[in-house]
């Protein structure tokens, strides 16, 4: 029976673990054996030892690339959190209709990206744009959302802000209406107003999925790509060049698949470290007891 139940489980756990070590694992591996290589996709491989990552240290597309991201990461994953967290204690009533809203405030999450990406391009153009014609209506002058070098790698964070907001909200407005009300009703007898109910009883327990949302938005924040590739194409310049972005252009852009390894290694390395802190120090602040 052991015996039995063991293969069952085995069995039952094969098509994950396969999909893990072929799309997961498996490239992982490559990219560090491929990072110690010169190749270009055609040739054969040349052993070239971590020159690969010497030349990373003095290339300033990737510096700015790492700036670009680590702008982004600043920008997306605390406005995101912030935003979603008010979104979802204003739904968090019992309000006619706020089922429905809730439905309409998700679609964009489950909306293809490409199409929110094409349709911001649209709102963000500086001649014929929504947002410039809006503006124009109290007499402030439009700008380049994506041609100004200063603020185009901002804008196209804001546009993935309003992407993934809906889900942000849902994960958070489903933590808060876990929350016993008896835990309000005994704050409320021992004097609490709104506002303390709000960060002593309220905020403490959604910790858990504070750290959740932190976690995922920080992990996508270093990959960002789709949303540049369509919106900016890195550009201006180099200005919304970002670490996935420069990653790809090097890899199938200009055939440099073991400079481009050098660089998923680096940026996985970026990844594990952040989210291993992020553990240590979120993890110790997470209140799972009611």
């Amino acid at each position: 029976m052991r015996l039995r139940d063991g293969i069952e489980g085995w069995l039952f756990i094969a098509p994950a673990m396969i999909g893990f070590v072929l799309f997961m694992a498996y490239p992982i591996i490559a990219s560090f054996a491929m990072s110690l290589y010169d190749w270009n996709l055609t040739g054969s491989a040349t052993f070239i030892g971590f020159s690969n990552f010497v030349d990373l240290a003095q290339d300033e597309v990737f510096r700015i690339s790492l700036s670009n991201t680590l702008k982004w990461v600043l920008v997306y994953v605390p406005l995101s959190v912030i935003a979603a967290f008010v979104l979802a204690n204003a739904m968090d009533k019992p309000l006619r209709g706020l089922a429905a809203f809730r439905t309409i405030f998700y679609l964009p999450s489950v909306s293809p990206l490409i199409c929110i990406a094409l349709l911001f391009v649209w709102l963000y153009n500086r001649d014929f744009g929504l947002i410039n014609y809006l503006l124009s209506l109290v007499g402030i002058q439009g700008v380049g959302w994506l041609t100004n070098p200063k603020i185009s790698i901002y804008s196209v964070a804001l546009m993935y802000m309003y992407k993934e907001a809906g889900y942000n909200v849902i994960i958070l407005l489903a933590a808060m209406q876990g929350i016993p009300r008896q835990l309000y009703e005994a704050a409320e007898i021992d004097g609490a107003t709104g506002l303390r109910r709000l960060w002593y009883v309220k905020i403490p327990l959604l910790t858990p999925a504070f750290y959740y949302i932190v976690i995922i938005s920080m992990i996508y924040a270093f990959q960002v790509f789709t949303e540049i590739y369509v919106m900016t194409n890195g550009g201006p310049g180099y200005s919304s060049y970002t670490l996935g972005y420069y990653l790809w252009s090097n890899a199938f852009r200009y055939g440099r698949m073991g400079y481009a390894a050098s660089q998923a290694v680096v940026l996985f390395l970026m990844i594990l470290s952040v989210t291993l802190v992020q553990t240590r120090v979120l993890g110790k602040r997470v209140q799972y007891d009611l």
